[in-house]
Formats: structure tokens, sequence, C-alpha cells
């Protein structure tokens, strides 16, 4: 049987939630009387409700399947909120399921934010050309390289790619060429959405009984086990390195990222248990959304076939000029990457069309706080904005129908102010799409290095198009969340030259 796709999973995991719906049943009615009452922030309007006693596994399978909107308001006042106070760590836990998952891991230290922020942001230009490096070797693996057209499951073969990437900044070798290791990294992500999405159709207060009949739950459990027994060995030699260099020892390791985190780690953030769930954790950011971003690219490329020639002409002009990346003193990442204005506004193009949330950024309040204007959030309240359709309002992005791709290139460029704006992986008040204030995501700059090096060697060396009689596939949506149908095909081949 070939591997199950994210939605393969999710709808595997939901019809063995119906099987068992029955006997539920009576269990989560006895107790809709007694179910907590969420907290209500006074004067906002209330929507999902169909009926005053309607139970809210109903309002909350809605949500899962058709909910897009929330407003958009307050930004600039709480994001100055401390996050002892409004969280985002706590709104990403509870969103994964919490105890269940095994993802409660992220609230009880932050070294994984650390040292996204402190090293591997820090250091970013040694770490791109780290993860250029790793391509090489990847690139003869998993990129099939045929003169005739060839159907590729484009959103696999790029999950491999960024899962190796991935694995070399985070972890060194072995582990970046270890195939185990690299479907784990993989196959956690997809199974802790999966948990997560079934969790999510049902109530919390449900949670604790639903959560022992979700396969996904187990599939976890199991991953998490793998991860020790793996990642235990690498600790161990990086332990015996740290002693022989302080004995004065010339010592000849990889920079990596778990290297860093156990020399700032504590004791109890060292337990190989902890430290291996933290690890799995930090895939579920590196990997899915990475790929996603760079088959939606190739999909919105495929269904504007005019703009290929247009990105590689790019691609062209930075190469004739620096040569080949990383040939040279002055051609590697982080002085050709950012030359790719045009692929970068492409991006972000791309991307409104496709988010990976239209929720975002999201912040639970760990303490009751009242806002300028006297609005009162009570603890425990959710809050969101809606960044999808707040950047795709009229107001904010004329013609947001349109989809043009020099969109951002031609703002950047209509004046001298406007240069070091506008760029993908940058955030303000309009553009949410890595969040917004301290607490943006951290590895967005690593992010969109990666997705540049991915996309300007496949644009420059191959053909893309749809199959016969296919077009864009739609985007498909798990609650706030957007992404690509799994079924998505394109085919490939290496470029006709002459």
């Amino acid at each position: 049987m070939g591997r199950l796709t994210p939605l393969h999973r999710v709808i595997a995991s939901l019809g063995y939630v119906q099987i068992i719906g029955i006997p539920l049943g009576a269990f989560l009615f006895s107790l809709l009387l007694f179910k907590r009452r969420n907290p209500k922030v006074h004067g906002a309007p209330d929507f999902g409700n169909r009926w005053w006693w309607e139970p809210g596994l109903l309002t909350q399978s809605r949500f899962t399947f058709g909910a897009r909107v929330l407003p958009n308001k307050y930004l600039s006042e709480l994001r100055l909120v401390p996050p002892t106070q409004l969280s985002a760590v706590r709104a990403q836990v509870d969103n994964l399921g919490h105890k269940w998952t095994h993802t409660n891991i992220m609230t009880e230290s932050n070294l994984h934010f650390r040292v996204i922020q402190n090293k591997l942001i820090a250091e970013l230009p040694k770490y791109l050309d780290i993860a250029k490096d790793e391509l090489e070797y990847a690139w003869k693996i998993e990129i099939p390289h045929s003169q005739e057209w060839q159907e590729v499951n484009v959103q696999q073969m790029i999950r491999m790619l960024v899962a190796r990437l991935s694995a070399k900044v985070f972890m060194g070798y072995p582990a970046c060429r270890n195939v185990e290791w690299l479907n784990l990294s993989i196959d956690f992500s997809i199974d802790m959405f999966t948990a997560a999405f079934t969790l999510r159709m049902f109530p919390p207060w449900t949670h604790p009984v639903v959560a022992h009949f979700i396969p996904a739950r187990y599939r976890i459990k199991r991953n998490l086990k793998t991860a020790e027994r793996i990642i235990r060995p690498l600790m161990d030699m990086h332990r015996v390195a740290a002693q022989k260099r302080a004995a004065g020892e010339r010592v000849d390791e990889e920079d990596t990222l778990l290297n860093w985190m156990m020399d700032h780690g504590d004791e109890k953030e060292n337990e190989p248990e902890n430290m291996s769930t933290r690890q799995a954790i930090l895939t579920l950011a590196s990997i899915h959304t990475t790929s996603m971003a760079v088959a939606n690219i190739l999909f919105d490329l495929c269904a504007r076939p005019e703009w290929f020639h247009v990105l590689r002409d790019e691609i062209s002009q930075i190469t004739n000029e620096l040569g080949p990346i990383g040939s040279g003193p002055n051609s590697e990442a982080k002085d050709w990457l950012p030359r790719l204005e045009k692929l970068d506004s492409f991006f972000i193009e791309s991307q409104r069309f496709n988010p990976p949330i239209l929720l975002g950024p999201q912040r639970v309040a760990l303490k009751s706080l009242t806002l300028k204007d006297g609005t009162y959030i009570p603890a425990g309240s959710r809050i969101s904005w809606a960044s999808h359709h707040h950047l795709n309002d009229p107001a904010v992005t004329p013609r947001p129908e349109l989809f043009d791709p020099l969109r951002s290139y031609h703002r950047r460029h209509s004046s001298p102010e406007q240069m070091n704006k506008h760029l993908a992986g940058q955030t303000n008040m309009d553009n949410l799409s890595f969040g917004y204030g301290k607490l943006s995501c951290p590895g967005r700059a690593f992010s969109v290095g990666e997705i540049k090096l991915i996309l300007a060697r496949l644009i420059n060396q191959f053909e893309f198009k749809f199959p016969e009689g296919k077009s864009r596939p739609l985007n498909m949506y798990a609650d706030e969340n957007v992404f690509p149908d799994p079924e998505g095909r394109i085919i490939m081949r290496l470029r006709q030259r002459g």
C-alpha cells in the first residue's frame, strides 16, 4: 500500500470516529447540560449556533468544515501585550490537541523558539549555505531527471526535499540521510494534524474520551519512540565532543541546532524523551508549510505558463552576473537569493491566494485584560484576526481578484523608500501571513530562503504543466487551515534547450 496523503489520513480517522459515534452519542449528550461555558466578550456578536440548545459538537463540526472569517481588530494594541498575558504558544498547543498529542511540551519551555531566533536566524547565511549543499545530494534522489514528460506527486516530492534540508540543519549527518527519520518527520506532522483535526470536531470536555479512539494518536506515540531511538545517539556524540572540547582537544563537529539546544537547555530539556519530542514538533512547522508554498507556486505557474520565462530570465541574469549559486565568494546564498525579486513577488501573490491559514495570528488570554476602548477580554478567551480576508479587501489590495505576480515587485520599485519593503517573509499591519509583532514566525526567513533555493533550480532545469485535461487543483479547508488538494498532480521533464 502506498503512503497515505494528509487528506486520506484525516478521512481514515474521521471514518473511525463515525463508527464509534453511536456508542459515544449517549455519553456526549448526557454531558451537554454540564458543558463548560466559553468566556464571552461583552458586546461581541456570536455566530454559528442555529438553536440555543444546539450541541456544541454540531457547531464545532460546522466550523471545522465551513468557517472562513472572524473580525480583524485591535492588532496594534494587542501585539504589545506580553506573552505571560496573551499567549501565542498556548493557542498553537490548544490547536494541536495539547496533552493528547504531546504538544504540551511547548508550554513547558521556549527552547524551540530560542534556537530558531538565537541560532538559526542569527546565523542565517551559514545555514542557507548548509541547506544548499544538502540540496545537491537530495536533488539526485528526489527529483526525476527524465527527458520525457512524467507525472509526479509534487507535494510529496517537495516534502522529501524539505525534510532532508531541515534534517541537515536541525540534526546534521547521519539524520539527514536516515530514511527512517525523514519518513518519521513527515508522518509525524501528518498524524499530528489528523489527531488535532479530529479532536477539534469535538468540544474540549469530550476529549478525554474521544482521544482514545483516534488511531493517529497511537502512531504519534510510536513515532516519538522511534525519534528518541534515533536522537539519543546524536546527543551522546555531542556530549562526548563537548567533553573533549572542554579538555582542550580539537573536535570536528557539525554546528547543528540540536547541539545548540543541548548546550543551552537545562537538565529537563536535555532529557532524550523531551528533546526528541521537541525535534519532532519542530518538523511540523519546518516541512509542511514550506513544501505547500512551493507546490502552490508550481501550480500557479502551470496555470499561468507565460510567467515561467519571466522567472527564468531573472535566474539567468543573476547567474550571468554572479555565477551559479555557491560557485564563488560573491555567489553565496546571502548574495544570490535576495536578487530573485520577481520570484519573491510571485511567492507573495501565490501566498495571498493560497494562505496556509485563514485566521492569524492567534492568541489565548492567560489573564483577563481590558483594552484602551474598554473592551474586556476574559481569561481563557481565544482571539484571532481574519488575516486572509483583510489582505484581500479592495481597500488593502486593489483588484484582489487579479493574480498579479509582480504586484509586490512594482510596489518595491515605486520609490527608493519602498525598496526594502514588500518582501516575502516581512510582516506588516496588512499582511499577517507570518504573524505580527514579537511573536511572528521566527523561522520565516529560513523558510523563504529554502523556497527560493528549491524553486530557482526547479524552474531553471525543468518544464512543468498539468496533465492533459487537468487544471489547477482547488484548495481544501480544515477549520482555518488551507492546503492544496493532495490528489493534485503535474507533469515535468528536463528543459528542452536549443
